[in-house]
């Protein structure tokens, strides 16, 4: 793991998020986008090179759907920015890490993206992150 890349929290409502992180941190978002397969519109933030992420359901079947509905808004999950995605999944599988996906998929903010289920990490939901750029081609 290279760096914390993000703080992802859950909302409910986006635009009232929105407003009440631009009030808290005096910045307002950098960037809004849709992740169509994980039912989510995210929005960032970043203060001194910390990265947050508001993600917001697009869909009651949505992951994040699912997450408010049991939990409440609040901390969704930490993501770390990582070099060869696919080798750190095989890793951390190896060594006893519960993987939410087998293969990396697409993400916000131009990521490749892999979750490691909360039951194996002390119950955080933890991302990996790695750049579209840095990916390796298989």
């Amino acid at each position: 793991m290279k760096k914390l890349e993000h703080i992802g929290i859950a909302v409910r409502n986006l635009e009232e998020s929105e407003a009440l992180f631009t009030r808290l941190l005096g910045i307002a978002p950098y960037k809004r986008e849709t992740v169509e397969s994980e039912g989510v519109i995210t929005s960032f933030f970043e203060l001194n090179g910390v990265k947050f992420e508001l993600l917001a359901a697009t869909s009651e079947e949505s992951p994040i759907a699912k997450f408010l509905e049991k939990k409440g808004e609040g901390l969704h999950h930490l993501a770390f920015d990582v070099d060869g995605i696919e080798q750190r999944m095989s890793t951390l599988k190896e060594v006893g890490f519960d993987l939410i996906h087998t293969q990396p998929k697409d993400g916000a903010d131009n990521k490749r993206i892999a979750f490691l289920h909360p039951k194996s990490t002390g119950g955080v939901l933890t991302e990996l992150c790695e750049d579209k750029g840095l990916a390796h081609e298989e």
